[in-house]
């Protein structure tokens, strides 16, 4: 059974979430991803946003080693530089598929922009999920399935009341579901994008020969 990634991993990994938890950023990541290598201002046309706020944008993915630059003459280029997000776009993109019937989304190595407001909605979903708490227990409840608080508790090395905050939001967000079996109270994760970035991270961590480049 696939086990729990080590902490530091996670952190790094939440920490790429929370910058791209924003429907802006996330969209200028998108459009790299599908259309590779680009200027400001052709950015700026794909996603149909101020110069200026793109530009802010893309400084805070810079400062956060998620794209970087290279200058072509007079332009400066930005690229994806870490494959964490471009793998997460396959997931996303593939979980829309699925969610709409759309199967062209299914293939493998289909690259095309996602609507507007799905985008959006990704972006707002992670940023509730984005926290080193909640994805671990996403995480566990991801890899192990239907679970008791005592077994998250156990199996994250938390505390309890910690834990029965978040699976409280957690629930409360549409992330996990709960029933009762006896006098235990059962958690499961629901389908979608917090599923999905789990699944997604632990796919980048399992193809890396060195975990360290995570």
């Amino acid at each position: 059974m696939e086990k729990q990634l080590p902490l530091e991993t996670m952190k790094k990994a939440v920490k790429g979430l929370s910058y791209i938890a924003h429907p802006l950023r996330l969209q200028i990541l998108e459009y790299l991803d599908v259309y590779g290598a680009s200027c400001v201002s052709a950015i700026t046309k794909g996603v149909r946003e101020e110069q200026m706020i793109v530009s802010q944008s893309l400084k805070k993915l810079r400062d956060a080693n998620l794209v970087q630059t290279q200058r072509r003459g007079l332009f400066i280029f930005y690229q994806i530089c870490e494959e964490y997000p471009a793998s997460l776009f396959t997931c996303l993109r593939k979980l829309y598929g699925y969610m709409t019937d759309s199967f062209h989304y299914l293939q493998e190595d289909y690259k095309a922009l996602l609507p507007r407001d799905y985008t959006m909605m990704a972006a707002n979903q992670i940023k509730l999920f984005a926290n080193l708490d909640k994805m671990r227990i996403l995480e566990y409840l991801t890899l192990y399935g239907p679970s008791c608080v005592s077994d998250i508790i156990n199996g994250i090395e938390s505390e309890q009341l910690k834990v029965s905050q978040n699976l409280k939001r957690l629930r409360d967000d549409g992330f996990v579901t709960s029933h009762r079996e006896g006098r235990f109270i059962i958690y499961d994760i629901t389908p979608g994008v917090h599923k999905t970035a789990v699944q997604c991270i632990h796919k980048r961590y399992d193809s890396l020969s060195n975990k360290e480049e995570f």
